[in-house]
C-alpha cells in the first residue's frame, strides 16, 4: 500500500472523529450540562452497570492513567458518590461501589444521554437509523480486540426460530435432553413474542461475523422481579466473554426498568452457566430434584438484588 492512500484514509477518519465528537458534545467542558467531564461520566457509567470493579479494571478497560483514576475516585468519595470495599477473595483488593447518592447522581446523566441520542436518531427515518446502527456495529467489530469482535443487537425475523433450534441441539448433544426441552423453549419464546412488553422485557442476540452466536431474555416475573431466561452461547465462541456480557446487559436493563430483584431457573448440571451467574452476583436460594427432559435433574433458583 502506498503512503498516499493510507494518509487519505487517515484524514477521512480524523474528519469523521471531528464530526462525531461535535455531534455528541465531547468538546464541551462538562458533559450534558453536568459537573462531570466525559471521562468522569464514563467511569460513573461503568460503576453503575458492573459490580466488583477495581481501579485497575478501570485503568485497563478504559485506557486511563492510574493517577488520574485515583484522583477521580478520591473526588467521588469526598462527594459521597462512592465507597471502597475489600474483596472477599483478596483483602488487598479494593472493589468500587456507587452509593445510593452515586446512583442518584448518575441516573439523570444516563437519562439525559438517552434523550440526546434519541433526539439525534429522530431526525432520521427508520431505515437510516438501522443503517447508522449497523455502520457503528461494523466499526466496533473492525477496531475491537479479539474478545470484543461480536455485537449485541435486537432480534430480527428468524432469530426466535434459531434460538429454539440451537437450544434444542445444544442440550441434546451435551446433556442428552429429549424433545420435552425443545417444547419448553418453544413455549417460552412464543409467550415472549405474543405478550412482549418493551418497557419491562428484552431479548438480545449476540452476533459474530454476521451470524447469531448467543442470546438471552429478560421477562417480567412480577412488578418488582425480572427473570433471566434461556442464556445461550455457541460452543465455538465460548471464552470470548459473550455469556458474561449478556448477563450484564440483563442486569443493566432490569435496573433501568425499575426492577428490584432478578431471578433465574437452571439445573445443577449446567456448571458453566452457574459460574457466570455466580460471578454476576447471583446466589442459590432454592433447589429441588425433578425428572424432566428424560433425565433426573436438580433444578435450582438463583437470585440477586438489583
Amino acid at each position: 500500500m502506498s503512503a498516499r492512500p493510507l494518509e487519505d484514509r487517515a484524514e477521512t477518519i480524523r474528519r469523521f472523529n471531528r464530526f462525531y465528537t461535535r455531534q455528541i458534545g465531547v468538546l464541551h467542558e462538562h458533559l450534558l450540562d453536568s459537573e462531570f467531564s466525559l471521562t468522569e461520566a464514563r467511569i460513573l457509567y461503568e460503576l453503575a452497570h458492573r459490580d466488583g470493579l477495581t481501579s485497575s479494571d478501570l485503568c485497563r478497560e478504559l485506557g486511563l492513567n492510574a493517577g488520574y483514576v485515583s484522583r477521580v475516585m478520591t473526588g467521588f468519595e469526598k462527594k459521597g458518590l462512592l465507597v471502597k470495599m475489600r474483596s472477599a477473595g483478596d483483602a488487598r483488593v479494593a472493589q468500587l461501589q456507587l452509593t445510593d447518592a452515586g446512583r442518584a447522581t448518575f441516573q439523570p446523566l444516563n437519562d439525559a444521554s438517552r434523550r440526546e441520542v434519541g433526539a439525534m436518531l429522530e431526525r432520521l427515518a427508520e431505515p437510516a437509523q438501522q443503517q447508522l446502527v449497523s455502520a457503528m456495529a461494523e466499526i466496533e467489530a473492525l477496531l475491537g480486540e479479539t474478545d470484543r469482535s461480536y455485537i449485541l443487537r435486537d432480534p430480527q425475523p428468524g432469530d426466535m426460530g434459531w434460538i429454539v433450534s440451537r437450544q434444542a441441539v445444544l442440550y441434546a448433544q451435551e446433556y442428552g435432553w429429549n424433545a420435552e426441552f425443545e417444547a419448553l423453549v418453544a413455549e417460552i419464546v412464543a409467550k415472549f413474542i405474543r405478550e412482549f412488553d418493551p418497557k419491562a422485557e428484552r431479548c438480545w442476540i449476540a452476533e459474530k461475523d454476521g451470524k447469531p452466536v448467543g442470546s438471552v431474555f429478560v421477562v417480567k416475573q412480577d412488578e418488582e422481579t425480572a427473570k433471566l431466561r434461556l442464556l445461550y452461547v455457541d460452543a465455538g465462541t465460548r471464552g470470548l466473554g459473550i455469556g458474561h456480557r449478556l448477563v450484564d446487559e440483563c442486569l443493566r436493563f432490569a435496573r433501568l426498568a425499575g426492577y428490584k430483584k432478578m431471578m433465574l431457573w437452571t439445573n445443577s448440571v449446567l456448571v458453566d452457566a452457574r459460574r457466570i451467574y455466580e460471578k454476576a452476583g447471583f446466589r442459590l436460594v432454592e433447589e429441588e430434584p425433578h425428572h424432566s427432559f428424560g433425565k433426573d435433574l436438580v433444578g435450582q433458583i438463583w437470585a440477586r438484588d438489583l
